[in-house]
């Protein structure tokens, strides 16, 4: 039995070892689709959304996130239809207005191909990406953070709201966290909150290198890759 499948993601195949997410699968072979809440290595998640791609079979698809989608055997994967470049504009721009002093959510909208704000500015502190929460159980082993609450309440948590001594202080949770890089201007105070753009120069070093994954400043310090400019 193989230990390899091939599949397909916008007209090309890829093959790769089996239990690789279709997310990681894209990634690697240069075809780039904007997420957040993911790193490779730990556990996904699909919490932010921005990660979604269409999958068809027997000519219909379905939208689902490609970073908790297993890749399969003759799985056809289309990333940037018209349909998922709307839908992931609309939930970079959601994520903007949710957490504007955040430079790495800043910079995956721009890539994304916001220009505006529709929404309300809340300037929340969180995004409930899960990315501490993952780091410190999976990679530290110390399971010192946790979402608690549901719904609007729903947040990250030391257990019972105080720092436990099997916290290791490795700090890991601070380093992956988006919100630990403020806009280039500084942050933005409650009720002058706008979205920056200023990085949207950078995309022309890619344009016309369609699904080319290109290393830039954008999210620099994050490791955000860089997405397909939309058509």
């Amino acid at each position: 039995m193989s230990d390899y499948v091939t599949l397909t993601i916008n007209g090309s195949n890829i093959r790769v070892p089996k239990g690789t997410n279709v997310l990681d699968a894209a990634l690697e072979y240069g075809i780039c689709i904007p997420h957040l809440c993911h790193m490779s290595d730990l556990t996904p998640i699909g919490a932010c959304r921005l990660c979604i791609v269409e999958v068809v079979e027997n000519g219909k698809s379905e939208v689902t996130a490609s970073c908790t989608l297993e890749a399969k055997e003759g799985m056809t994967i289309l990333a940037h239809t018209d349909k998922i470049l709307k839908a992931r504009k609309n939930i970079a721009e959601m994520l903007v207005a949710e957490a504007p002093n955040s430079r790495a959510i800043q910079d995956v909208a721009v890539r994304c191909g916001v220009t505006e704000v529709r929404f309300p500015f809340r300037n929340k502190n969180c995004v409930l990406c899960g990315r501490c929460i993952r780091v410190c159980s999976e990679v530290w082993q110390a399971n010192a953070l946790g979402f608690v609450g549901r719904g609007k309440d729903r947040h990250v948590a030391l257990p019972f709201h105080n720092r436990p001594e099997f916290c290791k202080r490795c700090w890991s949770c601070l380093e992956v966290c988006p919100m630990t890089i403020t806009p280039c201007d500084g942050p933005m105070k409650e009720g002058e909150e706008y979205f920056c753009g200023k990085c949207e120069s950078q995309l022309t070093m890619a344009l016309g290198s369609i699904d080319t994954c290109v290393q830039c400043r954008l999210g620099a310090g994050f490791g955000c890759l860089r997405a397909e400019p939309e058509k």
